[in-house]
């Protein structure tokens, strides 16, 4: 038993507590906050819109947010810090401080930080906070990627502004290593917060998570790379929501159950309604109830519409979820109440949506990858799948024209569950899982059978061991994910290229293994390039027909095949950004470091070469809707 008594009412003394902290991951919520694990703030539900239009969604007070020892003012933590500084008004406002034995912020002239002083500063950097490290919380969990996410600059901590400025903006930048939320008043001149938004927190934080977790994804001109980056923010967004026990409670009673009810989608599904309201003149900005299929939009590169289709997807998922729970029987013969069904598809979502993010390439995304990545780790986590989760799913992803359904039909298909690591050198997997330079050498020896050029330089962007859990106190045996790429030049010839006519680029090429520590293969996914490896090469020297080729010979030519594919579908689809004006420089602007003419892609010279890259960075309407001369991007949000 730790030392030290705790107070009367049982609450463990910050000295017990420390004892304890340690053993956090095998307790429950409910247990967490009983011992004191968990800290309570209040925090708006989803917005102030929402509150005053929905009595009973305003402010929540049982919102609660994971402890840890060395919290400070500001607040700070061991992965954010919150600076209030005010570029409009140039002001830096005095923290809020931090009481360890009450575990509560208090305003510096003695006021504790609730909702009684929801008007102030003070709220604000305390509520932003407790929404991050709740949303952190949610992804690093063992019913998530069981690990620790890394920030995608150098540095553990994550600035953020809760009050940056005057704009009707929000962002999350990895130069400054932060992210920013402004301030505006709508048409009637009330003042409105972007950080007071749950919804915008989430969504802009959901940049920073997925840049952390696949930082080169910044680094695409893919229509669905960027869209993907949207879809993740507004899926953090909901599911944050549809975690927060007083909501789901609400929901269920306003709905009893029926999500595709209006009041369910409208209430659910909505992104960031004062925002929107105030802004648009929408209800929302973007909503998941939609009927929109990926073959409606095989035309567009505006990535918040295409976005739209995955994050319906999921929510089509979710809403099957919901049903099915309702349908069900308990143990003691009744079903379950909207309420439970709620909570039950939000635990399942969790280890739907966030596990399989460690199953994605390390570069240019598509939905189909993710669609492969979502129905493959429930095939590990799960393999009976005696509730045919992944059937429905695949019928959701089928109808959404993101799987087709021969696809479909191949990925449900019974097969052996694993193989062995790829490579006729072995090597050890838990070595491999050690260090960068362990994991390189597997790749470098392994050339061959994992399809790399010899003569590329590989870069082993992260290597890491992850524990994941399927149920309570259930896990999975460790996994070992391993993400490696390397850049294949690209010389840019053509008057299509505009001023980027002659110069030189490069096509991001790799791969995502995910093994377990006794070597075997769970999942392997590739983005080829178009230069061979040496079993391609030595197979074209050959000149034979593909039929009196090696089964090896003839993967390693499908590879570069489908590694010249890309190829071409980069370059045209560059040539149409730069053709219709998409792409630029950052620009400074009354709204902060990017303002409303920040590009959807930004050219940046690195060593002589050009690198484009996504602006992370969601925009409040569409390209379409109006066109400025060439720029055809908007203020962004």
């Amino acid at each position: 038993m730790p030392s030290g008594r705790g107070s009367e009412k049982g609450v463990l003394s910050p000295a017990e507590a420390r004892d304890v902290y340690s053993a956090r991951r095998f307790l429950d919520g409910g247990t967490q906050r009983t011992l004191g694990l968990k800290a309570r703030f209040d925090t708006y539900f989803k917005d102030p819109l929402v509150a005053k239009q929905n009595p009973g969604l305003e402010i929540d007070s049982e919102f609660y947010v994971p402890w840890e020892p060395r919290i400070g003012d500001g607040p700070t933590s061991a992965r954010f810090a919150i600076v209030d500084y005010d570029s409009t008004a140039n002001k830096l406002e005095d923290p809020a401080v931090w009481n360890p034995r009450q575990k509560a912020f208090f305003t510096p002239d003695g006021r504790r930080v609730d909702k009684s002083v929801r008007e102030t500063t003070h709220f604000r950097q305390v509520s932003t906070w407790a929404i991050l490290q709740n949303t952190l919380d949610f992804f690093e969990s063992p019913s998530g990627l069981g690990r620790r996410i890394s920030w995608a600059f150098e540095g553990n901590r994550l600035l953020v502004t809760p009050n940056a400025g005057y704009g009707a903006n929000a962002y999350y930048d990895r130069e400054s290593k932060s992210l920013q939320f402004y301030y505006f008043d709508d048409e009637a001149g009330q003042r409105i917060h972007t950080c007071l938004s749950s919804d915008i927190v989430n969504h802009e934080f959901g940049h920073a998570l997925l840049d952390g977790i696949r930082p080169y994804y910044l680094e695409a001109v893919s229509p669905q790379t960027g869209a993907f980056h949207e879809f993740l923010g507004d899926l953090t967004a909901i599911l944050m929501t549809l975690r927060n026990n007083s909501f789901r409670r609400e929901l269920a009673t306003k709905t009893q159950g029926d999500l595709r009810s209006k009041s369910g989608s409208d209430l659910l599904a909505a992104v960031a309604a004062e925002f929107g309201e105030a802004v648009s003149g929408q209800p929302y900005l973007r909503s998941a109830a939609n009927e929109h299929t990926l073959g409606e939009y095989k035309d567009v590169v505006e990535p918040h519409a295409l976005s739209e289709v995955m994050t319906a997807a999921m929510f089509d998922i979710f809403v099957a979820l919901t049903e099915q729970y309702l349908k069900r029987e308990r143990t003691d013969g009744k079903t379950h109440s909207p309420a439970q069904s709620l909570s039950f598809a939000v635990a399942r979502m969790q280890v739907i949506a966030i596990q399989a993010l460690d199953f994605l390439p390390p570069v240019e995304v598509t939905f189909n990858d993710y669609a492969r990545a979502v129905l493959r780790n429930l095939a590990i986590a799960d393999p009976i799948d005696q509730n045919e989760y992944r059937d429905m799913i695949a019928s959701v992803f089928v109808r959404r024209e993101i799987l087709t359904e021969t696809e479909a039909a191949a990925l449900l298909a019974r097969g052996p569950l694993y193989e062995r690591m790829p490579g006729t050198i072995a090597h050890d997997a838990e070595r491999v899982g050690s260090s960068r330079a362990e994991a390189y050498r597997y790749l470098d020896d392994n050339r061959d059978k994992l399809f790399i050029p010899d003569h590329v330089d590989i870069i082993v962007d992260e290597v890491f061991t992850a524990q994941k859990m399927v149920g309570m106190g259930v896990f999975q045996p460790k996994q070992i994910i391993l993400q490696y790429l390397w850049r294949e030049e690209l010389v840019l010839k053509g008057r299509e290229f505009g001023r980027f006519n002659g110069k030189t680029t490069s096509l991001l090429c790799g791969g995502t293994l995910v093994f377990d520590v006794n070597g075997s293969l769970l999942y392997w996914t590739r983005k080829p390039g178009s230069e061979p490896s040496a079993t391609a090469a030595a197979a074209i020297r050959k000149r034979k027909r593909r039929k009196d080729l090696f089964g090896t010979e003839v993967a390693a030519l499908d590879e570069m095949e489908a590694g010249e594919r890309r190829r071409l579908e980069y370059l045209n689809v560059l040539t149409r950004r730069v053709g219709e004006g998409m792409v630029g420089e950052e620009l400074a602007g009354p709204e902060g470091l990017v303002g409303g003419l920040t590009p959807p892609l930004i050219a940046r010279e690195v060593d002589g070469s050009v690198r484009f890259e996504l602006s992370p960075h969601f925009h409040i309407h569409d390209d379409h809707e109006t066109e400025f001369g060439a720029l055809r991007w908007q203020t962004s949000s």
